[in-house]
């Protein structure tokens, strides 16, 4: 038995036992349940449930039960990301609202583009699932939202577009305002990679793994991983920033004649 398996059956029955029935749904999020872990990946635990063991949960048996164990698999040198509690209704009617096209990510700390619901039900591996809510997430997802592509284009080629032809980004250029243009080029980078994983009906991957799985998509604009690398990489010499923003909008370009055509 693998340590991520012996982990996994060890702590399942603690985290499910978390919800109020004792009998949540368990499931494995992040790079590990993506199939993308290494050995900087942590464990990213999911629990759902119709409610938890009241409000005050962290003083609950189930609760101390489980802290124990992961401070115990800490010691071990298992690096554990706590669990996230999720409940039934709450995700459902989330999902509906993406399934519908309304892609609005949620704003958490722990990510900088945002909290991509459909990315993290659809690759999630599914541990405990007594009533088949998660499963029937998945089927859901199997097929990727025409209502949710469109909107996803639509949204990410409109900040493409706008920043291609804006005089401000030329005119930050020539004065090398610097954190005006490392912001903008995080920006303008994912939306160009939400852009690109919209097209092929994929789910954007979220904070991890972006260009490995960008790689691995069947459309893609010319040399896309060379030159995504070489815009993210642009050096260190007196014309970094205008040669960036050049590959920047011929990339932007060549999305707009992917997408026509």
């Amino acid at each position: 038995m693998s340590r991520e398996t012996e982990l996994i059956a060890a702590m399942t029955p603690l985290i499910a036992d978390l919800a109020d029935d004792g009998n949540g749904a368990v499931a494995l999020a992040g790079s590990r349940g993506k199939g993308r872990s290494d050995e900087q990946s942590d464990f990213d635990f999911r629990v759902y449930a119709d409610t938890y063991r009241g409000p005050e949960l962290r003083q609950t048996k189930a609760w101390k039960r489980f802290e124990g164990a992961m401070r115990a698999w800490k010691l071990e040198g298992v690096r554990m990301d706590g669990v996230w509690m999720r409940r039934y209704a709450g995700v459902q009617n989330d999902l509906d609202s993406w399934l519908a096209g309304s892609a609005v990510p949620k704003n958490f700390e722990w990510t900088i583009w945002g909290y991509h619901l459909p990315t993290d039900l659809a690759s999630q591996q599914i541990i405990a699932d007594p009533r088949g809510l998660l499963a029937g997430w998945k089927q859901q997802l199997a097929q990727y939202p025409e209502a949710l592509r469109a909107t996803v284009l639509r949204q990410h080629m409109e900040i493409l577009r706008y920043w291609a032809k804006d005089y401000h980004y030329e005119s930050k250029v020539a004065r090398r305002d610097l954190v005006f243009l490392v912001g903008l080029t995080g920006k303008l980078a994912n939306a160009i990679l939400q852009t690109v994983f919209a097209f092929n009906r994929a789910y954007f991957p979220g904070d991890g793994w972006n260009l490995p799985m960008a790689a691995e998509l069947e459309r893609l604009p010319p040399d896309f991983l060379q030159r995504m690398t070489a815009i993210l990489e642009p050096g260190h010499d007196p014309d970094t920033w205008r040669r960036q923003r050049t590959a920047l909008i011929g990339l932007i370009g060549d999305l707009e004649v992917m997408i026509a055509a």
